[in-house]
């Protein structure tokens, strides 16, 4: 289980700093409180977990807690029998529960359909409290994880992870960490070069095993043959700014359950048909 670190302001939004308005603070505790008291298992996750590992406070109108798929109905219901208004928003990764202008996302995976969640989540979740009630929060690997594919147009989460390894590079659970990557490893590479550009002074946060060891990967690839990996990633990365490379050039999507993906084919043209009203 990774440490949360010396150094790291212990603030979190509704807990301490700037106040949470009282209506929304209210109506997050009456969540937390529906979902435990259903005996559903959950970990809080998003601003609240963000605050706890870096310090920095982003008060948003949602509240964000990961629980595994098969608890994603009933959480859903134990918050519509709590008053709100419940749905299936994409049916592969994200639930939600509205009231009035404020509400809970229920995640169990994330949109490109990678990071699931699993019983590793909890096994290394840190507890805490938030809004006052003891809750466990997500890990900060599987964080940086799920953020690390975040490369949209619009919304980059490059700075966030960059603040992840600002604080706490030196207490993560590196090995496991390379595992959630898996052969998606360039991409956790490109963050730590990233981060290393950013904080020069501090790239050595970053074990230096996890540097040579990434960056041997890549150097052996320079001269390797051609191998029959999948020739084309980008829709993990990015869900809109790919699409010509599927839709014009061929490039068959990585998403797909036939390509070794998570998604069905109608998960992915949902989630892309949802490009619209995000934008």
């Amino acid at each position: 289980m990774s440490a949360i670190p010396n150094g790291a302001d212990n603030s979190i939004p509704g807990r301490a700093g700037r106040a949470l308005p009282p209506e929304m603070a209210a109506f997050y505790r009456s969540m937390i409180v529906a979902l435990q008291a259903a005996g559903i298992p959950f970990l809080v996750g998003g601003a609240y977990a963000f605050a706890r590992y870096t310090g920095i406070e982003r008060h948003t109108k949602d509240f964000d807690v990961f629980v595994r798929e098969e608890d994603a109905g009933r959480a859903l219901e134990s918050l519509a029998l709590a008053g709100c208004r419940t749905e299936r928003t994409f049916p592969h990764w994200l639930g939600k529960a509205y009231c009035g202008e404020d509400f809970i996302d229920v995640i169990f995976s994330s949109g490109n359909g990678l990071a699931a969640v699993d019983d590793a989540w909890f096994a290394h979740a840190i507890a805490d409290e938030v809004l006052d009630l003891p809750v466990r929060l997500i890990p900060p690997e599987e964080m940086l994880w799920s953020k690390a594919f975040v490369m949209e147009r619009e919304r980059y989460d490059g700075a966030d992870i960059n603040h992840l390894l600002r604080a706490m590079a030196a207490g993560l659970d590196w090995a496991r960490l390379l595992e959630r990557f898996g052969e998606h490893w360039r991409v956790l590479l490109s963050h730590l070069i990233l981060f290393g550009y950013v904080y020069p002074a501090e790239a050595r946060t970053v074990p230096g095993w996890v540097m040579r060891e990434l960056l041997g990967r890549a150097a052996a690839e320079i001269d390797a043959p051609a191998t029959a990996e999948p020739a084309f990633r980008g829709s993990f990365i990015s869900r809109e700014q790919y699409l010509p490379d599927i839709e014009a050039w061929g490039y068959h999507d990585p998403r797909l359950l036939a390509n070794g993906g998570a998604m069905t084919r109608g998960e992915v043209r949902e989630w892309t048909e949802a490009i619209a009203d995000d934008h």
